[in-house]
């Protein structure tokens, strides 16, 4: 069913523990006036919560703010702020996430939910030239999930169910594994809901973001954003408004995509479309650091939470894939350090035909795969006419160029974490190549890193 686009601003409250031990309570932007006045003041918490009163605490803000500027990009810092988005595409999810990467959040799996047809959004929302590929690419998705479903019943070996495993979990585990591979021809315009916990200031750039990005969808949103806002933090969004100079930068990389998107590119003018999802790693060491030095960083990593050395920490590292789909890029992009850069332009489409076992029959698959690869075509030609909004005609499987720059404990931690228990078998793949590149410069560490085999849970 299809769920009606809504932002719910969810407040917190107190404790019983900390009510009874008589800890303060302030609204978002009482807590960034009061962290505000704190820096101006040697008087301590209580003398300025002194001052306050507890049934007018809007006057409390106004009186800080006399002396205080409230415009300032550090005081919206400070002010905390929950919101629960309902009824959005998984394309502008995905983009959310790359604007706001360090804001703490959910969204709506596609690993544990059965995406329904009636959750597809229209060109009225999405401004794509057509949305008739939509439904079609629905019912390959409901397809290929009976497909591997199938396969998980018939060859429990590639599910890897853990011996024992209760009948619930294991019936979980093979439905997981049917929703992993089905899942690449999904459309993004699918609806999905998501929730992020940022700072007022982070709210606000978002919204100048989207305001900002020539598209319906992330207009609608912005503008439902900001009166949600408006709520919490009513003197600190001054800024939540279009802002002509972002507006202007967002248009000229739009315009060069479009340039790039007019050369036609062989992965996806015949076959399947499948593009190559070569891995790369590129290391700045700085020049104390020597083998020897790198693996006694992991002298003490006991788990990827675990404690890591300094050679890891000074280390750069920027790494990623020629290829990689929508579908992995929504959990890829969210790891929280660094720049990721990912070029918005659909260079090939993979649907799972590496995963079909020796001696079942793959047709219907391949058959899929062409209508993925076209639909996939039929969007970077879109974007060469100049319609940005045509990514919305892509599929969860269709590929991007994807890289990430950081320091090489966070590359650790992500290689851990996505070749780990429960990791998608795409993400482990990944991992691995980017893993192998790390051993040819530093060997000793293999074994040393908590490299996972991504058994099931």
């Amino acid at each position: 069913m299809s769920t009606p686009l809504r932002v719910t601003h969810v407040a917190l409250t107190s404790t019983p523990d900390a009510k009874a031990a008589g800890r303060p309570e302030l609204t978002p932007e009482l807590l960034s006036a009061t962290g505000a006045r704190y820096s101006r003041s040697i008087d301590g918490l209580d003398v300025i919560l002194s001052k306050v009163d507890p049934n007018d605490m809007d006057a409390a803000v106004d009186r800080i703010f006399k002396f205080v500027d409230y415009g300032h990009a550090s005081i919206a810092d400070m002010a905390p702020v929950a919101m629960f988005i309902d009824g959005i595409s998984m394309w502008l999810a995905y983009h959310i996430w790359s604007l706001v990467p360090t804001a703490g959040g959910q969204e709506s799996s596609t690993r544990y939910i059965r995406i329904a047809n009636d959750t597809l959004l229209g060109t009225d929302v999405t401004g794509a030239s057509d949305a008739n590929h939509a439904a079609g690419a629905m019912d390959i998705y409901n397809a290929a999930l009976e497909f591997w479903e199938q396969i998980a019943v018939q060859s429990p070996e590639l599910v890897r169910i853990p011996a024992g495993t209760p009948p619930k979990a294991a019936a979980r585990i093979r439905r997981n594994y049917a929703f992993d591979r089905a899942r690449y021809f999904l459309p993004v315009t699918a609806q999905t809901n998501m929730m992020l916990v940022m700072s007022a200031r982070g709210w606000v750039g978002l919204i100048q973001q989207l305001l900002a990005s020539g598209l319906i969808e992330g207009e609608r949103v912005a503008a439902v954003m900001r009166d949600e806002l408006a709520l919490v933090t009513p003197r600190l969004i001054r800024h939540a408004r279009l802002v002509d100079g972002i507006a202007a930068g967002i248009r000229s990389v739009q315009v060069e995509l479009s340039k790039l998107a007019v050369v036609p590119l062989s992965t996806l003018m015949s076959g399947h479309g499948e593009a190559e999802d070569t891995a790369f790693v590129h290391l700045d060491v700085p020049s104390d650091v020597t083998d020897a030095s790198m693996t006694s960083a992991f002298a003490f990593h006991d788990n990827r939470y675990g404690f890591v050395g300094d050679a890891l920490r000074r280390t750069s590292v920027r790494f990623g894939w020629e290829a990689v789909t929508m579908a992995e890029l929504r959990d890829l992009n969210r790891h929280r350090t660094g720049t990721k850069y990912c070029p918005m332009l659909p260079l090939g489409f993979y649907c799972a035909l590496d995963q079909v076992p020796a001696g079942v029959d793959s047709a219907p698959l391949m058959d899929w795969a062409e209508q993925g690869r076209k639909l996939t075509l039929d969007a970077r030609q879109g974007i060469a006419t100049g319609n940005p909004a045509d990514i919305y005609k892509t599929l969860l499987g269709s590929q991007y160029y994807f890289e990430h720059t950081t320091t090489a404990d966070k590359f650790i931690y992500e290689a851990e974490l996505r070749t780990g228990t429960g990791a998608h078998y795409k993400y482990a793949k990944h991992l691995h190549d980017c893993l192998e590149l790390w051993y040819q410069r530093f060997p000793a560490t293999r074994g040393l890193v908590l490299e996972g085999t991504a058994e099931p849970e």
